[in-house]
């Protein structure tokens, strides 16, 4: 297709200028006083460029509205692109039948299941629909309660089930075809701290670490982007705005290095090759994180401290933070949309 790249086979997920709008709901008098007019249009997906590595967690974020479940669900056929292409393992999202067996589906809908069954009989079904062979099925769904640790719990209704266990449950679901890929939607949501730290190992130990799925994760867990991800897209407005790996989009925007210092014998009238950015005194010790200016090096600032009287008893770079990052980000966009 004239203007998008070949796929590259090092990458399981692809996607080329992808755009995507929708009729915007229309209110009840604008339906009897414009019965006739085209309805308002709204973005969501704005020329989007993706390129998820084989095997490779990826995360992405973005706030409310930013086009994260549009974009997973073009990427898992439910609708269609208005333009551009998207690909799974080299296939085309429009060839739905080549891209299905290629992956599986987590989201927290958990209307999607069937609360009178138990979890064994919603996996008994959904392995039919996703054409696991009949003499497979049963050995594939116990191989996947035991994975998600759900055995016990499976001659359970769906209904009396927790919602850690109803997301495992859907992971279970999403692997009953062993697809190379999947999609997470928001797959930690509602859950309690537990539950979405034995969530977080299955994803990172079992399905990564030990299956080699290669993993998209849209999440507004910004914390949890930082444990699983190798790499991030920040989505914002329906455009990618910033990707890269979890370090390179942490220092965003940042051209300083600090540091924080443990000194002895401080005196604020100490200067050297930094910028100092805080102290804190308590019972004759001092706390003091600087920003390191020019070419200068921590072994310049640590000098000119001792020179100056200061006794260096620890020091530590400060690293920035995802969610500083991301509402830096944000926030330079709030000033471009009011510029």
């Amino acid at each position: 297709m004239v203007g998008y790249n070949a796929p590259d086979m090092d990458y399981a997920i692809e996607g080329f200028e992808l755009e995507k709008s929708f009729a915007k709901k229309r209110s009840l008098t604008e339906l009897v006083t414009k019965p006739f007019s085209a309805p308002e249009r709204v973005r969501a997906l704005r020329g989007v460029d993706l390129h998820v590595k084989t095997g490779e967690i990826f995360g992405l974020l973005g706030p409310n509205g930013a086009g994260k479940t549009t974009l997973v669900k073009i990427l898992s056929c439910l609708i269609l692109p208005d333009h551009g292409r998207a690909l799974i393992g080299g296939e085309d999202v429009r060839h739905e039948n080549k891209v299905k067996p290629r992956l599986g589906l987590v989201h927290s809908d958990e209307r999607s299941f069937y609360w009178r069954l138990s979890g064994r009989e919603n996996l008994r079904f959904f392995a039919r629909l996703y054409d696991v062979p009949g003499k497979r099925i049963e050995s594939r769904i116990d191989e996947l309660l035991r994975k998600v640790d759900l055995t016990e719990a499976a001659p359970r209704r769906f209904s009396d089930y927790s919602s850690g266990m109803k997301q495992r449950l859907a992971i279970a679901r999403a692997l009953l075809h062993d697809p190379p890929v999947l999609l997470m939607d928001e797959p930690t949501r509602s859950l309690d701290p537990s539950a979405s730290l034995a969530l977080r190992t299955l994803i990172k130990d079992e399905l990564q670490g030990r299956d080699g799925k290669t993993i998209l994760l849209a999440t507004h867990n910004l914390r949890e982007a930082e444990v699983l991800c190798e790499r991030v897209a920040i989505l914002v407005q329906g455009t990618v705005r910033q990707v890269g790996t979890i370090d390179e989009v942490r220092r965003w925007g940042i051209d300083e290095h600090q540091f924080r210092l443990e000194v002895a014998h401080w005196r604020d009238d100490i200067a050297g090759p930094f910028r100092i950015v805080s102290t804190e005194s308590a019972d004759g010790h001092h706390r003091v994180v600087v920003a390191l200016e020019g070419k200068s090096g921590l072994n310049d600032v640590l000098k000119s401290v001792m020179a100056q009287g200061g006794s260096i008893e620890g020091c530590d770079r400060i690293e920035p933070d995802l969610e500083e990052a991301f509402a830096r980000l944000l926030t330079e966009e709030t000033a471009k949309g009011s510029a």
